[in-house]
Protein backbone atom coordinates (compact mmCIF):
# COMPACT_ATOMS: atom_id res chain seq x y z
CA UNK A 1 0.00 0.00 0.00
CA UNK A 2 1.12 3.65 -0.75
CA UNK A 3 -0.24 7.02 -0.33
CA UNK A 4 -1.38 8.51 -3.32
CA UNK A 5 -2.21 12.27 -2.39
CA UNK A 6 -4.57 14.28 -0.36
CA UNK A 7 -7.97 14.96 -1.32
CA UNK A 8 -9.63 18.68 -0.91
CA UNK A 9 -13.32 19.26 -0.92
CA UNK A 10 -14.09 22.48 -2.71
CA UNK A 11 -17.70 24.00 -3.35
CA UNK A 12 -16.62 25.47 -6.84
CA UNK A 13 -14.21 23.30 -8.99
CA UNK A 14 -13.17 25.98 -11.56
CA UNK A 15 -12.61 28.86 -8.97
CA UNK A 16 -10.73 26.52 -6.71
CA UNK A 17 -8.22 25.65 -9.54
CA UNK A 18 -8.11 29.65 -10.51
CA UNK A 19 -6.85 30.03 -7.31
CA UNK A 20 -4.10 27.31 -6.93
CA UNK A 21 -2.67 28.49 -10.51
CA UNK A 22 -3.05 32.05 -9.67
CA UNK A 23 -1.55 31.66 -5.80
CA UNK A 24 0.64 28.52 -5.96
CA UNK A 25 1.55 28.33 -9.90
CA UNK A 26 -0.12 24.68 -10.21
CA UNK A 27 -1.81 23.02 -12.92
CA UNK A 28 -4.30 20.78 -13.34
CA UNK A 29 -2.41 17.10 -14.64
CA UNK A 30 -5.14 14.67 -14.64
CA UNK A 31 -8.72 16.36 -15.09
CA UNK A 32 -12.15 13.64 -14.09
CA UNK A 33 -14.59 16.76 -14.07
CA UNK A 34 -15.49 16.79 -10.28
CA UNK A 35 -12.18 15.45 -9.36
CA UNK A 36 -9.16 17.55 -10.60
CA UNK A 37 -5.52 16.32 -9.36
CA UNK A 38 -2.79 19.42 -9.61
CA UNK A 39 1.06 19.44 -9.62
CA UNK A 40 2.27 18.47 -6.22
CA UNK A 41 -0.57 15.45 -5.68
CA UNK A 42 -2.81 17.40 -4.49
CA UNK A 43 -6.23 16.35 -5.49
CA UNK A 44 -9.71 18.52 -5.78
CA UNK A 45 -12.91 17.52 -5.08
CA UNK A 46 -16.42 18.71 -6.06
CA UNK A 47 -18.69 19.30 -2.82
CA UNK A 48 -21.72 17.16 -4.01
CA UNK A 49 -19.46 14.70 -5.46
CA UNK A 50 -17.93 13.80 -2.34
CA UNK A 51 -21.27 14.24 0.05
CA UNK A 52 -22.56 11.25 -2.44
CA UNK A 53 -19.05 9.14 -1.67
CA UNK A 54 -19.52 9.23 1.26
CA UNK A 55 -22.99 9.51 1.97
CA UNK A 56 -23.04 12.55 4.18
CA UNK A 57 -24.56 16.05 4.15
CA UNK A 58 -22.41 17.89 6.83
CA UNK A 59 -19.46 18.85 5.48
CA UNK A 60 -17.37 21.21 7.28
CA UNK A 61 -15.16 24.41 6.00
CA UNK A 62 -12.14 26.52 8.10
CA UNK A 63 -11.56 23.73 10.96
CA UNK A 64 -8.33 24.80 11.34
CA UNK A 65 -7.39 21.49 11.92
CA UNK A 66 -4.64 20.56 8.93
CA UNK A 67 -2.64 22.40 6.43
CA UNK A 68 -1.24 21.82 2.95
CA UNK A 69 2.73 22.88 3.21
CA UNK A 70 4.77 24.63 0.65
CA UNK A 71 8.26 25.39 0.90
CA UNK A 72 9.32 28.62 -1.31
CA UNK A 73 13.28 29.35 -2.40
CA UNK A 74 12.37 33.16 -2.92
CA UNK A 75 9.93 34.15 -0.20
CA UNK A 76 10.26 37.51 -0.33
CA UNK A 77 9.10 37.44 -4.06
CA UNK A 78 6.40 35.19 -3.25
CA UNK A 79 5.08 37.21 -0.35
CA UNK A 80 4.91 40.45 -2.64
CA UNK A 81 3.10 38.85 -5.13
CA UNK A 82 0.53 37.33 -2.54
CA UNK A 83 0.15 41.50 -1.21
CA UNK A 84 -1.52 41.76 -4.49
CA UNK A 85 -4.10 39.67 -4.42
CA UNK A 86 -7.07 39.24 -2.34
CA UNK A 87 -6.61 37.05 0.43
CA UNK A 88 -8.04 35.97 4.08
CA UNK A 89 -4.85 35.29 6.34
CA UNK A 90 -4.46 32.95 9.15
CA UNK A 91 -1.67 34.95 9.67
CA UNK A 92 0.81 37.19 7.92
CA UNK A 93 4.35 36.68 7.62
CA UNK A 94 6.18 35.91 10.91
CA UNK A 95 9.27 34.12 12.06
CA UNK A 96 9.58 30.99 14.01
CA UNK A 97 11.90 30.28 16.50
CA UNK A 98 14.07 28.60 14.34
CA UNK A 99 14.81 31.31 11.72
CA UNK A 100 11.94 30.34 8.87
CA UNK A 101 9.63 32.91 8.02
CA UNK A 102 6.21 31.47 6.87
CA UNK A 103 3.03 32.78 6.05
CA UNK A 104 -0.74 30.80 6.65
CA UNK A 105 -3.79 31.75 4.55
CA UNK A 106 -7.31 30.21 3.90
CA UNK A 107 -8.05 29.12 0.17
CA UNK A 108 -11.28 29.73 -1.24
CA UNK A 109 -12.80 27.01 0.78
CA UNK A 110 -11.25 27.50 3.88
CA UNK A 111 -8.34 25.20 4.07
CA UNK A 112 -4.85 26.52 5.28
CA UNK A 113 -2.03 27.24 3.35
CA UNK A 114 1.05 27.34 4.97
CA UNK A 115 4.06 28.77 2.61
CA UNK A 116 7.74 28.71 4.00
CA UNK A 117 10.96 29.78 2.94
CA UNK A 118 12.44 26.76 2.34
CA UNK A 119 15.18 25.60 5.03
CA UNK A 120 17.95 25.80 2.52
CA UNK A 121 17.36 29.15 1.88
CA UNK A 122 17.13 30.08 5.58
CA UNK A 123 20.71 28.18 6.55
CA UNK A 124 22.05 30.39 3.34
CA UNK A 125 20.85 33.85 4.95
CA UNK A 126 22.08 32.94 8.37
CA UNK A 127 25.14 31.90 6.42
CA UNK A 128 25.55 35.55 4.75
CA UNK A 129 25.04 37.08 8.41
CA UNK A 130 28.74 35.12 9.62
CA UNK A 131 26.95 32.69 11.32
CA UNK A 132 29.36 29.19 11.48
CA UNK A 133 27.66 25.59 10.74
CA UNK A 134 27.72 25.29 14.26
CA UNK A 135 25.73 28.59 14.92
CA UNK A 136 23.29 27.64 12.78
CA UNK A 137 22.79 23.98 13.85
CA UNK A 138 22.43 25.49 17.28
CA UNK A 139 20.42 28.38 16.31
CA UNK A 140 18.03 26.13 14.13
CA UNK A 141 18.11 23.26 15.99
CA UNK A 142 19.25 20.82 13.60
CA UNK A 143 22.19 18.51 13.56
CA UNK A 144 25.58 20.23 11.84
CA UNK A 145 25.43 17.40 8.88
CA UNK A 146 21.68 18.54 8.02
CA UNK A 147 23.22 22.20 8.03
CA UNK A 148 26.01 21.33 5.65
CA UNK A 149 23.97 19.08 2.82
CA UNK A 150 21.61 22.23 3.13
CA UNK A 151 24.10 24.51 2.50
CA UNK A 152 26.21 22.48 -0.62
Amino acid sequence: MRFKNPLLVVKDIDKSVDFYKKVLGLRVVCDFGDNKTMTGGIALQTLNTFKNFIEKEDISFKGNNAELYFEEDNFDDFIEKLNKIEIEYVHRVKQHSWGQRVVRFYDLDGHIIEVGESLKIVCKRFQSQNMSVDEIANYMDIPKKVVEFLLK
